[in-house]
């Protein structure tokens, strides 16, 4: 069981490590070509936004996406873990959505720069509340999904990530030690799009969890 620590995340985690493009359809929606080792961004943890409270669009944003994702609650210290040992340091998990300044963000990858602006504002990390780690046996075989104002938008299934928890977590902790309390957001699936002031964000993940946001 998750200690009451690692249930109060958003709190106390240092980091938000977040994966671009782990869904092929995804990719391809955006005209981006498929990774061939995963793509890594941070978020910071002022992005967190908890339910009650409103998603505030940033500033001069033309074209703000929602994109829904199976957050990976890390429940102790690791760096370098082998693959086969990473969901050990799994410590729960979240829904989460990864709001981007689309228009931004396609702007700042022309000119070949990070995406920090674009992806990390204030309240760009929507999450649910903590998720017991038991409640979810098989991570990688779960669905999630997104609407907005009731309309489905996305509907995809972990199954379809381009690269595994176990690789993922691998992978990142090959440059960050991962700490109890941060979060990894393993990328979304098909379906992203546009939403606007007074929008309401209702997302979910199989019958375990659901959050609803609305937008300022």
């Amino acid at each position: 069981m998750a200690s009451t620590k690692v249930t109060k995340f958003v709190e106390f985690g240092k980091k938000i490590v977040a994966v671009g493009r782990n869904f092929s359809e995804h990719a391809a929606e955006l005209g981006n070509a498929i990774p061939t080792e995963p793509i890594i961004f941070l978020k910071p943890t002022s992005a967190y936004v908890t339910e009650g409270n409103l998603i505030k669009i940033p500033k001069n944003c033309q074209e703000l996406h929602h994109e829904v994702e199976l957050g990976l609650v890390i429940g102790k210290m690791g760096a370098n873990i082998p693959a086969e040992n990473a969901m050990d340091y799994i410590g729960g998990y979240a829904l989460a959505l990864d709001m981007t300044n689309r228009g931004h963000q396609t702007q700042l990858k022309k000119k070949g720069q990070p995406w920090s602006l674009a992806k990390g504002f204030d309240t760009s990390c929507p999450i649910s509340d903590f998720v017991p780690k038991e409640k979810i046996p098989d991570p990688g075989a779960i669905q999630l999904w997104c609407k907005v104002n009731n309309a489905m938008r996305q509907d995809g299934n972990t199954k379809d990530m381009i690269f595994t928890i176990p690789n993922l977590i691998s992978f990142i902790s090959e440059y960050f030690t991962l700490e109890p309390g941060d979060l990894i957001l393993t990328g979304t699936p098909a379906g992203v799009g546009p939403v606007k002031s007074g929008d309401t964000i209702e997302a979910g993940l199989e019958n375990v969890v659901r959050m609803s946001f609305t937008l300022a």
